[in-house]
């Protein structure tokens, strides 16, 4: 999923967009490396030393991974994907969720 992510992160720079990650590594030094080798620019969270049992996806109810969950302008839950949609699939989420962010910032 990287390579999608990073090409995401560029292509919508610009955008009403942003991309955050929870990283499940439970060894925190070894994902300082990961992050580095798979260049890895947007935030991206540590869920602690229990990994995938950690605080973060304890909180936000993830029983799979990757879980991705789409929030749009207004902060509400749109899509919730356990496991990955697809790279079109997704696309076509996120492309539906920034023209309404779009649309709502220009009718201001």
């Amino acid at each position: 999923m990287y390579p999608h992510e990073r090409s995401l992160v560029k292509t919508l720079a610009d955008k009403p967009f942003a991309l955050i990650g929870v990283n499940s590594d439970t060894d925190k030094s070894k994902l300082k490396e990961t992050l580095k080798e798979e260049n890895i620019t947007w935030r991206s969270f540590w869920n602690g030393p229990k990994g995938t049992s950690g605080p973060i996806s304890t909180e936000w109810n993830v029983r799979g991974w990757p879980t991705l969950y789409l929030i749009d302008h207004k902060g509400v839950i749109r899509h919730k994907y356990v496991g990955s949609p697809g790279d079109k699939v997704l696309d076509a989420a996120i492309e539906k969720l920034l023209k309404e962010a779009e649309k709502a910032e220009e009718s201001k």
